[in-house]
């Protein structure tokens, strides 16, 4: 042993220092701990060489625990740093823990030190212990404004979320003039379900620091809890005083989306590019909204717009633009855009699907079919979504037998799909297959227990047929436990209790499916119901409405002629 102590020591002293060059070495320390070869024991170099050659072959807990020994012994605060930051770029956290509390020790000044004990000690659990390494973080005015924003993120993962809002309280109760202090009290507050204390602190931050962002976000969010309204209200209000304030524009504009609100939106977006200097994010969201307002001139030129200054994902705005030019029924221009994206694009399928449908629609199914048969090295996923996407075709142009035969050969070659098991069950249904049908939704269910879509098609089926009302009733259920608030599903339970005879409950599940999406089958239901109600008019109002964007659909124009007629 004491020989090879000699030749590490011999090793040590011929290389002067060990490089930094690794990535251990990066991450661990930016100055590798130097000793001071004239007073150095063998037993430290020893020690220390076998700490430098552990991190440079990966193996950094070793080198974490040999420089901790190293500094326990000779009290070297460097040591300590350094076994600290090794601990911790190995995920040891109990001797990060122990080189971190050393290091403070050794170094009382060092903000790193104490930054890094806090957070190792509230980690481990230790929160009372941590305290007074966050209070000392909190001393020092060039880094207590830092210090408090930072504070809450360090305590995210503690359970009790009042006894986090309490030492808040007091780690801020010497500073009431601190803005950022009564933030924290709010992030706090908030995240402890204390809006009055939130709202109180957010106040006096706003009184102290006028227009500061953060606080206004942060209200924002708190107000919008109680009503999304007010939080419109509050975000406009703020922007008439701070028109600069483009984080708030931000979450004002998102809100707005949100809601819906997309006519509002689009200017708020507009001025956000204009701060932005023509961020091509931006341009994209503004061009999403145009087209969602049905203005494509303008969704064409931020498209483009996006797309001249550097969006990452072109390939994604040439869908938009092929739908934009859909829209404008310039069938030609939308292939030239789908055409556009490369194959190997992530976005080469879509592009094909979309494609394929204008051709369906301008030429005739049999082109978009052998289109789409032409799409090579597709994965087992996409081969899914092209059969769906055939069938479906073949079922618009009322070639039922061949949109069966078509799933009928799939399902048999990929027998374990849920998703091609239910569209064989719709096919199935269209041909009046119904012993057919309900075997494969039931089918759908075995495999996948959680497709709300087979529960709600098997019990609409039964709903619409006037049979096994309380099984249809069942199903419908649990599609809406499985997948709340979908309005079809909420036609379904309508449709259910309207064949029940429960007329007051069949309208209101109708009249909240049709406010969510207002479906020309859902329409033609909801007509139907308040018909029976006695209210002929709103139902007439219903369906005529209806007619007017789908003056096409089958269910929707045989319902309205049968009670009209």
């Amino acid at each position: 042993m004491p020989e090879i102590k000699k030749i590490a020591a011999a090793i040590l002293i011929s290389t002067a220092s060990f490089s930094a060059s690794t990535a251990y070495a990066a991450s661990v320390s930016p100055t590798a701990v130097q000793p001071s070869i004239t007073s150095a024991t063998p037993e430290f170099v020893y020690t220390y060489l076998l700490g430098e050659i552990a991190g440079q072959r990966g193996d950094v807990t070793l080198a974490s625990q040999l420089f901790l020994d190293l500094a326990k012994k000779t009290r070297d605060v460097r040591l300590a740093e350094r076994a600290a930051r090794a601990a911790a770029y190995a995920n040891q956290p109990a001797i990060a823990l122990q080189a971190s509390t050393l290091w403070v020790e050794l170094d009382p000044d060092s903000l790193e030190a104490q930054q890094a004990s806090s957070q190792l000690l509230v980690a481990s659990g230790n929160f009372k212990q941590a305290k007074p390494h966050i209070e000392k973080l909190l001393t020092k005015p060039e880094t207590r404004a830092n210090g408090f924003l930072y504070l809450n993120t360090l305590l995210v993962n503690q359970k009790d979320k009042n006894e986090v809002l309490k030492a808040v309280q007091e780690l801020a109760a010497p500073y009431p003039t601190l803005p950022e202090a009564q933030f924290a009290i709010a992030q706090a507050a908030l995240i402890a379900d204390k809006p009055a204390i939130a709202n109180t602190a957010l106040t006096t931050a706003e009184k102290l620091r006028p227009g500061w962002e953060a606080a206004a976000l942060l209200q924002g969010q708190l107000i919008f809890r109680d009503s999304p309204e007010k939080a419109v209200t509050f975000y406009q209000d703020f922007l008439e005083k701070y028109p600069t304030a483009n984080d708030v524009r931000m979450s004002y504009a998102k809100l707005l989306v949100n809601q819906k609100r997309f006519t509002e939106a689009k200017p708020e977006f507009v001025k956000l590019i204009d701060a932005a200097q023509g961020s091509p994010e931006i341009s994209a969201v503004v061009g999403l909204l145009s087209l969602e307002s049905n203005d494509f001139t303008g969704a064409d030129k931020y498209f483009q717009q996006s797309i001249d200054n550097g969006f990452k994902e072109p390939e994604q705005l040439y869908i938009y633009l092929g739908r934009s030019s859909e829209r404008q029924k310039n069938d030609a221009q939308a292939l030239i855009w789908y055409d556009k994206i490369p194959a190997a694009s992530e976005r080469y399928l879509e592009s094909r699907l979309s494609a394929a449908n204008v051709i369906a629609r301008t030429k005739n199914v049999d082109a978009a079919i052998a289109m789409l048969d032409e799409v090579n090295e597709l994965t087992p996923e996409q081969q899914i979504i092209v059969i769906q996407t055939q069938a479906n075709m073949l079922g618009q142009v009322k070639r039922n037998q061949e949109s069966f035969d078509l799933m009928d050969k799939a399902v048999k070659s990929m027998p374990n799909s849920p998703e091609l098991i239910y569209d064989y069950a719709m096919a199935a249904e269209r041909l009046g297959k119904l012993d057919v049908m309900e075997a494969e939704l039931r089918r759908v269910i075995r495999i996948k227990p959680d497709y709300a879509a087979a529960y709600n098609a098997l019990g609409y089926s039964y709903a619409d047929r006037n049979i096994k009302l309380d099984e249809a009733k069942s199903l419908v259920e649990t599609a809406l436990k499985l997948q709340p608030n979908d309005h079809y599903m909420l036609d379904s339970l309508g449709w259910v209790h309207y064949r029940m005879g429960n007329l007051t409950l069949a309208v209101e599940n109708l009249r909240r499916a049709y406010s969510i999406q207002a479906d020309p089958e859902i329409a033609a239901h909801l007509g139907e119901v308040l018909w029976k109600q006695g209210q002929q008019e709103e139902a007439k109002k219903v369906w005529g409405l209806a007619l007017k964007d789908h003056p096409a659909n089958d269910l929707l124009v045989a319902t309205a002629k049968k009670f009209n007629s």
